[in-house]
């Protein structure tokens, strides 16, 4: 277990690339800080149990967000202001809270005189605005305040821009209308889901933690993987990916798990770069993870009327595809740098280390059942997993103790309460980035409602790529990485999932393509995850740089080439539904999920699960240029024809006039079998020859 002082550093660390204050615990901010979180916490419990009106409730969800933006975040990256709340930090942030707040204390008088707005009302709207902007941009910097900027200037000055962008415009009371005073804009369903759904799983992820789980599950990894060749970067996979399942912040992940991998791998032969790329990736590739998937999935369940367990039944092979070949890569890395495990004899015995900790993963599969196979709303299911969890960590250190045959004292019983407190704190602090996030790009979402941009920029899409369906998806990546590059991944979803993914849908019925919209809105999700890693920006880089002392640029171009795995697999869900595990959508209506063919047979998931993993396999071999030897050239191209006719056999059937998709599989198999069976003939010859 990791000493209070390792804990710490971890959370300094944290602090400062996600930029937010970290104060001693001796001082008043500290405990004022803490006393907002543990309430924000609280108060999200009790909604569970009594829900109220859900404007009221976003309300003081994004009331406590102000509070908290303010007092963690300072105005400047001063050393100063980040040592103390000013005066003016709290001025900010009582009017901030009673602006946020006239939604639930005028919530009747509002709905009455709906369109005919007071003076009153208008001011409120822009005082609102203004401070949800200045949130953004102390929690977040100024790339999402200023995309929102933008968007606000384009509704007002609609009618002097260019013929082909312009638009009516819209007066101050029609924009303070759709943007603040009803549930069209910053109130809108993106702060709904994240008061309702996200924040008790984020809750769920900081108790989990608190309890040890993190810690339990670096040293699982380890100890299962460690021997192996390239042991540590495997165990930063595995550990990031669980440990990504419960926390849905890249950083958080990169921090915890990293400082004990990196200097690992470094110790085993991985250069400071590559450590660190390899953290990284695993990293980021853990918002792919259910059931938190970076906020994002709870958001799209919304957008797209879905229930949440849907969504995480569509992400299933995408995400586990990704990790594997996560695997696969490092496995290559070991491979051609000869870097081998650690030896067994110091890594301790697995069972013992894995049932010593395994009541952490009871919490994991009751959260599970409960969404899966009782079907309860994420957010019942959410709430019972987290009482559920807070009963283990009280018990846990006395039960052990008396295991251990040792006294079961008061102080000890404390300390399962005193986790619990801290990690109700962890998990107020850690949902501001997602409460600000998701209210400054409801106003860009409020925007494309009000304007109707989308149809516009349907139009400019439409001509940069010519109609064709390739064309629109390259677009659209770019304009996600780019957009990613300075947003959240939740915030970034958002504005793609409102901007682009109804176009992407739109343009691909226009090619003759049938494809439900979940795969186009998957395809936005997984774009703006890579930004979180690409440079010149991704923090997460950033992050594992400072850990292994390496270039920050050179990390993330690193980071960025062992995800390009990733890059490829939104293109595969897209013309391949399957991965998604949707067989088919009603022709005449694709956007009706209620008509979606789910598959469910165990024997083509796990022939589409294994199709894609050998076919993402193909593509690292590939790009990597590597399977247990260099790859010839004549072997690279054979790797790259592999990939369609394993994961998209159907496409290739047709293309090729195949009697049955499983041909495509058999070829595919057959092409990639040759060329291993043939690279391990000569990698056995060139053994002998070295003996």
């Amino acid at each position: 277990m990791k000493t209070l002082e390792e804990r710490l550093d971890d959370a300094k660390l944290i602090s400062e690339f996600e930029g937010h204050r970290d104060f001693e615990s001796t001082t008043w901010q500290y405990w004022f800080v803490a006393a907002i979180a543990f309430c924000w916490s609280l108060y999200q419990l009790y909604i569970v149990i009594d829900p109220g009106n859900s404007a009221h409730v976003r309300a003081i969800h994004l009331a406590f967000g102000i509070a908290l933006a303010f007092s963690m975040h300072a105005m400047s990256k001063s050393i100063k202001l980040q040592s103390v709340i000013t005066w003016y930090d709290f001025v900010i942030m009582l009017v901030g809270i009673a602006a946020v707040l006239y939604q639930w204390y005028a919530y009747r008088d509002l709905a009455m005189r709906s369109g005919a707005w007071t003076q009153t009302d208008i001011i409120v709207g822009i005082v609102t605005i203004l401070v949800v902007l200045e949130a953004s941009r102390r929690v977040m910097g100024l790339p999402l305040m200023l995309a929102a900027v933008v968007f606000l200037l384009y509704d007002y000055f609609g009618p002097y821009l260019p013929d082909m962008i312009a638009h009516k415009g819209a007066s101050i009371n029609k924009m303070m209308g759709q943007m603040v005073l009803t549930t069209e804009g910053i109130f809108g369903v993106p702060l709904g889901v994240s008061a309702s759904f996200v924040f008790l799983f984020v809750l769920f992820g900081s108790l989990l933690d608190k309890a040890g789980a993190g810690e339990y599950f670096i040293k699982v990894s380890y100890t299962i993987l460690g021997k192996y060749d390239g042991g540590p970067a495997k165990a930063a996979v595995a550990a990031s990916g669980m440990f990504g399942m419960i926390s849905g912040s890249s950083i958080a992940n990169t921090v915890t798990v990293g400082t004990f991998t990196i200097p690992l791998m470094k110790r085993l032969g991985f250069s400071s770069h590559k450590a660190a790329a390899v953290e990284t990736a695993a990293s980021v590739n853990g918002q792919l993870m259910p059931p938190i998937m970076g906020a994002a999935a709870f958001i799209m369940a919304e957008f797209l009327g879905l229930d949440y367990t849907d969504i995480v039944f569509a992400a299933f092979i995408p995400a586990f595809t990704c990790y594997a070949a996560l695997f696969y890569i490092v496995h290559i890395e070991a491979k051609k740098h000869g870097l081998k495990g650690e030896d067994s004899s110091t890594l301790g015995r697995t069972w013992p280390i894995f049932i010593r900790g395994i009541h952490y993963l009871i919490p994991i599969f009751f959260l599970v059942y409960t969404l899966i196979v009782l079907r309860q709303s994420a957010q019942s299911a959410a709430f019972s997993a987290i009482m559920f969890l807070m009963i283990i960590m009280v018990v846990q250190k006395p039960f052990k103790a008396y295991l251990n045959k040792e006294k079961i004292t008061l102080p000890l019983v404390m300390e399962g309460f005193a986790d619990i407190g801290n990690g109700m704190v962890a998990g107020g602090k850690n949902m501001v980035s997602i409460a600000v996030a998701t209210a400054v790009a409801g106003i860009i979402v409020g925007s494309v409602t009000l304007t109707g941009i989308g149809l516009v920029l349907a139009e400019v899409i439409d001509n940069l790529s010519g109609g064709y369906i390739l064309g629109v998806l390259f677009l659209t990546a770019f304009v996600s990485l780019v957009l990613g590059m300075g947003l959240p991944t939740t915030a970034n979803y958002i504005v793609m999932a409102a901007l682009t993914a109804p176009i992407i849908m739109e343009l691909a019925g226009n090619s003759g393509y049938l494809i439900p919209t979940i795969a186009a809105h998957m395809f936005v999700f997984y774009f703006g995850i890579l930004a979180d890693d690409t440079p010149p920006v991704g923090m997460a880089a950033y992050a594992s740089a400072a850990i292994a002392k390496s270039d920050p640029i050179i990390t993330g171009i690193q980071s960025f080439i062992y995800d390009i795995r990733t890059a490829i697999l939104p293109f595969m869900f897209f013309f391949n539904n399957e991965l998604l595990l949707i067989g088919g959508v009603d022709p005449e209506d694709p956007n009706d999920a209620s008509k979606w063919q789910w598959i469910t047979n165990p024997f083509e998931i796990a022939l589409i699960f294994g199709g894609a993993i050998l076919g993402m396999f193909a593509f690292t071999s590939a790009t990597q240029g590597f399977i247990l030897r260099k790859v010839n050239m004549i072997e690279r191209i054979s790797l790259i024809v592999v990939i369609p006719f394993l994961m998209l056999p159907k496409l290739m059937a047709v293309k090729l006039g195949l009697p049955s998709h499983y041909i495509s599989y058999l070829i595919g198999l057959g092409i990639y079998g040759f060329i291993y069976f043939n690279q391990r003939i000569q990698y056995k010859k060139a053994q002998a020859l070295l003996v």
